[in-house]
């Protein structure tokens, strides 16, 4: 299989760490691209956008979410886990795919208020930078809430989502002034952050 990223990517992040945390990276052809200029990657993906999966039976997928769920269900159909990033059913499955939407929609606002902010002043609209970073802020406030039922031990889809929203804010912002998070928050991204998975998927600046 064939994986189109970036290295900015939260989104592309996130599928990466599914990879690793499913046993799946030797299966896995990584290729790091620009989305904003790769003609290959318009060729196979209508939106251009990564991340992007092509299979080995040819098919493409994209959406994170959608790739997601695919590489779950890949890894345990090929003996790689026993263990599921999405729950089957019932409140657990309900739960993890909130928190993945929950910390999907931080990453969107954060995406597009840091790329707002490289505008020229008279090309940006405060209005909608504000209201992608209350967004932020109120994603953070609920995920924060919601702090005891996120597992950094064995986490799920929910938590991969979360770890990776949560870095991003972090490399967008390195002095973490904008939108500082809870003691708690910030504990909890540190512990995860130690993970194999989320250290051999770090963000970085293509030079």
């Amino acid at each position: 299989m064939r994986l189109f990223f970036a290295s900015t990517s939260p989104f592309a992040r996130k599928v990466r760490v599914c990879v690793r945390e499913l046993g799946l990276g030797a299966d896995i052809d990584e290729i790091l691209i620009n989305p904003w200029t790769d003609d290959t990657l318009r060729a196979i993906n209508p939106l251009a956008k990564v991340p992007t999966l092509v299979t080995d039976e040819g098919q493409v997928l994209f959406e994170s979410a959608v790739i997601c769920d695919f590489l779950d269900e890949t890894a345990r159909n090929a003996g790689k886990t026993d263990r599921r990033l999405f729950p089957i059913a019932g409140p657990s499955r309900w739960h993890a795919l909130q928190l993945q939407a929950l910390a999907d929609g931080i990453m969107a606002a954060t995406g597009r208020l840091f790329a707002d902010q490289q505008r020229p002043a008279s090309e940006r609209s405060d209005f909608v930078m504000n209201r992608q970073a209350d967004a932020v802020i109120s994603g953070i406030d609920a995920l924060d809430r919601q702090i005891d039922t996120l597992n950094a031990t064995l986490p799920g889809i929910g938590e991969i989502a979360v770890a990776s929203a949560l870095e991003y804010l972090a490399f967008r912002w390195p002095d973490e002034q904008q939108f500082p998070l809870p003691a708690s928050l910030a504990a909890w991204r540190a512990e995860f952050g130690k993970r194999p998975a989320m250290v051999e998927t770090r963000f970085y600046l293509p030079k």
